[in-house]
């Protein structure tokens, strides 16, 4: 099967988490057989920033501007059979009328599926959106499920959608000897969010300053010059993909928060959360709803809600946080692997063939 993408990036995890998810499900994908085209439009802030080498069954289309590439794009989904416009794709509207005059499988994937109806609910719309709504696709995926889905098909037409979570790769996300940089008590790795900074307080700062004895770190990119750092809290400026297992494997305990429109849906589990666990770390997350549809709060991630609790996290002892460590990153492998989730995009791909979406008028 060839499919063609249209995306953010799948070359650069600089500053977003679109790329390292389409690493693990595209690396599953072409050892199921698959082949995949990504057309990714060729910016400087990723282009000074790539950090995706080679990758069998991939073939990336990297493009200055539409107008170059369309002729191009035409054809490549004219030879697929699947074709994929997804969320923050720079020239989605465009893409989207080549997939939809197109006879491939025409498929949506929201990667951000909060943010785009939290834009909607306060009365914009995303420029990724094509300007018909989503009704035209055989079918829309969803990074976020629960009540996502029904307002995707309420707000923005959609017929047929399910959802498809992030996952992480076990070739790629694995435990790894600790390196003494990344040593932490406490760690947190993630892009710097303003909606994610009372709960990084509560969760992470808070804790650092009443233990100042204990060592904390973050990982990550775009942090302010304002931020509030104290002395016990090390900073690592943006982590290739390929550090992360050395920099979850670090950690006594590996903090995840989510973004505020996240949170709210919910059912909207963060890629980092299973590459953390799947690296053997010991999960410490905020609570949202749906999160224990995925770990089980208490035996394979602790959660927290406050400063008390995320102290109480830090202060539990080895051998638990082993034991929950364990059971997080069996259960990962298990159900939140990049082959589990490509059977679960073949399976929804079969479900196009199984029940064709009747012609719109």
């Amino acid at each position: 099967m060839k499919l063609v993408i249209f995306g953010l990036t799948v070359t650069s995890s600089w500053g977003n988490g679109h790329a390292t998810l389409w690493r693990s499900l595209i690396r599953a994908l072409t050892r199921r057989g698959h082949r995949v085209t990504f057309f990714e439009r060729d910016v400087s802030w990723y282009a000074d920033a790539r950090d995706l080498g080679e990758m069998p069954g991939l073939d990336t289309v990297l493009y200055p501007d539409w107008d170059g590439i369309r002729s191009r794009a035409a054809r490549e989904v004219a030879e697929a059979d699947v074709a994929m416009v997804t969320s923050y794709c720079p020239d989605g509207p465009a893409a989207s009328e080549i997939v939809l005059a197109g006879r491939a499988a025409r498929v949506f994937y929201d990667l951000d599926t909060p943010v785009t109806l939290a834009a909607l609910a306060a009365g914009e719309r995303p420029a990724y959106l094509p300007l018909q709504g989503l009704g035209g696709f055989d079918l829309v995926l969803s990074f976020t499920g629960g009540t996502a889905l029904d307002r995707l098909r309420a707000e923005l037409g959609a017929r047929r959608v399910l959802p498809l979570y992030g996952s992480a790769d076990p070739e790629t996300h694995r435990p790894v000897p600790p390196v003494s940089e990344y040593r932490a008590d406490l760690s947190y790795l993630g892009t710097y969010a303003a909606d994610r900074q009372p709960a990084l307080q509560a969760l992470f700062l808070d804790p650092a300053r009443q233990r100042p004895q204990h060592r904390f770190v973050i990982g990550g990119a775009q942090y302010p010059a304002d931020f509030p750092w104290t002395e016990n809290i090390h900073f690592v400026r943006h982590m290739p993909p390929q550090l992360h297992p050395a920099f979850f494997s670090s950690s006594r305990l590996t903090l995840n928060v989510t973004r505020r429109a996240m949170a709210e849906a919910g059912w909207c589990p963060s890629g980092r959360l299973f590459e953390a666990a799947a690296c053997g770390a010991a999960l410490l997350s905020d609570s949202w709803p749906g999160l224990s549809d995925f770990y089980t709060p208490g035996q394979e991630i602790l959660i927290a809600r406050d400063t008390a609790d995320a102290m109480a996290a830090i202060d539990c002892g080895e051998a638990e946080l082993r034991r929950i460590a364990a059971r997080a990153r069996q259960r990962t492998l298990d159900e939140h692997s990049g082959d589990r989730r490509a059977q679960e995009l073949e399976a929804a791909l079969e479900t196009i063939a199984a029940a064709p979406l009747p012609t719109e008028a």
